[in-house]
């Protein structure tokens, strides 16, 4: 598999973790806040879906032809972060999908070597190849695909990439207890021996 096919199949299995954690929830688990900063599910979504058009959209000349409201000067302070009420769920789905789908079409049409702009980089820096863009959109999506594995796992417990993931040990609820308590002593612990030694006179 060659460096561009090896990276877009890479992206686009980290959107698929990203969308699939919205699955099974109603509209105020996948929208409510679940951080200090606000951080929710489909908010993510929508981020990712919005960023991903810019990068292989303007930067390289292929500019999507929808607009994205929470973009302009006057929209409300993070407006690609969350959903309003008036915004449907089944809409950013399928904003994330046309952004998929525009993206690939960049992605499969130049050569990885292209050169493109990012206005919105420092001047020493907005000169980019498709492979860089590759990279960070890959990198930013798991980066996100991480942050909805924690939020979904405060929601409702679920966790891994889909039910029933291998790599998930098979506790039930009083396994997991015991073993979250079992990392809790670990870390009272070494808490009290690095707060006794930092207290010790050299």
């Amino acid at each position: 598999m060659d460096p561009k096919e090896t990276l877009l199949t890479v992206l686009q299995a980290r959107r698929a973790d990203l969308l699939g954690k919205l699955d099974g929830l109603g509209e105020y688990d996948a929208r409510r806040p679940m951080t200090p900063t606000g951080t929710n599910l489909l908010g993510l979504v929508k981020h990712v879906a919005s960023v991903q058009i810019g990068y292989f959209g303007e930067v390289f000349g292929r500019p999507a032809d929808r607009l994205l409201p929470w973009f302009a000067q006057d929209a409300a302070p993070e407006a690609d972060m969350w959903a309003t009420a008036e915004e449907t769920r089944a809409e950013i789905i399928d904003l994330h999908h046309y952004s998929a789908e525009h993206s690939d079409a960049t992605i499969r049409a130049l050569p990885i070597d292209t050169v493109g702009e990012v206005p919105w980089w420092g001047p020493d820096r907005r000169r980019v190849t498709l492979h860089q863009i590759l990279v960070h959109m890959a990198v930013e999506t798991a980066r996100h695909a991480g942050h909805a594995d924690i939020i979904r796992e405060l929601i409702d417990g679920a966790a891994g990439m889909r039910a029933g993931d291998p790599n998930i040990a098979d506790r039930g609820a009083d396994g997991w207890a015991e073993h979250r308590a079992r990392i809790e002593a670990a870390a009272r612990q070494a808490g009290h021996q690095r707060a006794g030694e930092a207290s010790t006179p050299c």
